[in-house]
This record gives structure tokens, sequence and C-alpha cells, in this order.
């Protein structure tokens, strides 16, 4: 599945609009963090690499991110309804 992005921006396609909007996300995300942990050089550098991996090698990954949050946003209900184990 490629992304493309002139159907995302117009529209056409929804995951193809929800993919470019993650992935903006994960890339300022990614770089906001590596800028504060390795400098602005290398934190580019490495949203870079990690944009690669995902948007072209990997891009089943773009929505386990997406998966996470919804679970820790709205999983927790649901968890503290499962009975525990004695």
């Amino acid at each position: 599945m490629a992304i493309d992005v002139w159907a995302a921006l117009s529209g056409e396609d929804i995951f193809s609009s929800i993919a470019l909007v993650l992935f903006i996300i994960y890339f300022l995300w990614l770089y906001n963090w590596g800028k504060k942990q390795m400098g602005a050089k290398y934190g580019l550098v490495l949203a870079g690499i990690v944009f690669y991996l995902i948007f072209f090698l990997y891009q089943d990954l773009v929505w386990v991110p997406l998966v996470l949050f919804l679970l820790a946003t709205f999983g927790k209900d649901i968890l503290e309804k499962v009975p525990k184990s004695k």
C-alpha cells in the first residue's frame, strides 16, 4: 500500500488521509524528541530515517502507534472491568 499524497490531500481516500496526518504527527514528535536528545541536525536525520522505514519499507507500522494510543486512552475502562485472578 503506497500512500498517495494527492488522494490524501483531496480527501478521496480516507486511509491515505489518516496515514498522512499520522506521518506529520510522528515526524514532528520524533524530530522534537531527537532534537532534545541529540541536537537539531541529528534529530532531523533520525526522524528522516524513521520516516523512510515506516512509510516506505514497513507501511503497516503506521497503524501500530495509533492502536496503542487508542488502547491506552479508551482501553483503561475496558481493562478495569476484567475480573482479576486470585
